[in-house]
């Protein structure tokens, strides 16, 4: 069982290139997405689980436990988010996941102008995503995790190498 898994500040494309293979191959591959559980305003996550990484840590460890009892041989799994990367690496390993780790990423300016004009969200083209970013490149540099750089790449060509990540089984 092939489990990838993208994660990545916003604006880099992970979404795009989901979005992409679901539509090409979602007859046989899986695709989940880490916020269709919902996310909870920053007051919920702070009182239930004392910060917003306090929740990210908690959400990160139950996919992987749904994707641990979901999992079909033979069948591959895409699995996207905004996770630290850590997280990931735990989470699997407490549910005896192996998977490989994608940092989809981008320059801070295709980042800002991905949010602003693209995606139409400028209240997330501000520092702290920029920083957010460099702290999530930092950690998959740290844990050796795959890199992918959309600054100027096209989606169809980004989709093409996580796919083959995807049928390395």
């Amino acid at each position: 069982m092939t489990l990838v898994v993208l994660t990545g500040a916003s604006g880099a494309g992970k979404t795009a290139i989901s979005d992409l293979i679901a539509a090409e191959h979602g007859a046989d591959i899986d695709i989940r997405f880490f916020d269709s559980i919902g996310v909870p305003p920053v007051e919920e996550m702070n009182a239930l689980f004392g910060s917003p990484a306090g929740w990210q840590q908690a959400m990160t460890a139950e996919w992987m436990a749904r994707l641990a009892g979901t999992m079909q041989p033979g069948r591959p799994v895409l699995f996207e988010g905004q996770m630290r990367i850590g997280f990931v690496v735990d989470a699997a390993a407490a549910m005896g996941l192996a998977c490989h780790i994608i940092l989809v990423d981008c320059d801070d300016a295709t980042r800002r102008k991905r949010l602003t004009s693209d995606r139409d969200q400028p209240e997330l083209a501000n520092d702290d995503m920029m920083n957010w970013a460099a702290f999530l490149r930092r950690e998959a540099t740290s844990a050796g995790c795959e890199i992918l750089d959309t600054s100027n790449l096209p989606i169809a060509e980004a989709a093409a190498i996580v796919l083959q990540r995807l049928r390395a089984d």
